[in-house]
């Protein structure tokens, strides 16, 4: 029973990276980039006895041929490679164990990291009550942007010459001359 248990929080980290970033994804199936991902978020790279490389290696070789992805059995002989090259000196039963409580039960890393940079300097940049020129007129009083309003001069089409002084008066005129 504790085996399965093993093999259940297993396939549930290979799952997670199979459909990470990929909406698309049936998470059967891991594209080289996730399993790049997994063997980095989950410790397996450490950039001594494992790098980037090896990854990619050992990817190429349990894969068809003609695949672009890996299949659940796939990547257990992907991490049976691995191991032995990650914890030297074990024996390939206990590297085994070792590469898989690394990557059991984990998920991709990295939701939400993105984060917007909140620095003075930005702050000043940002706030629009700072402006001069024309750049003010983009603005309201309470800092929200005027849409198009702010950035075009925008042309009444009344026929008349902006600055003209009796506009709209045409037709009182021609009344009263009757």
């Amino acid at each position: 029973m504790a085996e399965n248990s093993h093999e259940d929080k297993l396939l549930t980290a290979f799952q997670k990276f199979a459909v990470h970033g990929d909406t698309k994804a049936s998470g059967k199936e891991l594209n080289g980039k996730n399993w790049a991902k997994l063997c980095k978020d989950c410790k397996i790279i450490d950039g001594k006895h494992v790098t980037g490389t090896d990854v990619d290696i050992i990817f190429t070789k349990v894969k068809q041929k003609t695949a672009r992805v890996i299949t659940y059995e796939e990547f257990q002989r992907a991490l049976q490679e691995l191991a032995l090259k990650r914890f030297k000196g074990q024996s390939q039963e206990e590297a085994l164990q070792s590469i898989c409580k690394l990557v059991e039960g984990q998920g991709p890393a990295n939701v939400g990291v993105t984060k917007a940079a909140k620095i003075a300097a930005v702050d000043r940049l940002t706030d629009p009550s700072r402006y001069t020129g024309s750049h003010k007129e983009r603005f309201d009083e309470s800092g929200r942007g005027k849409g198009r309003e702010g950035r075009e001069e925008l042309v009444e089409n009344t026929g008349y010459v902006g600055a003209y002084k009796n506009a709209g008066t045409f037709d009182i005129k021609k009344k009263t001359e009757k």
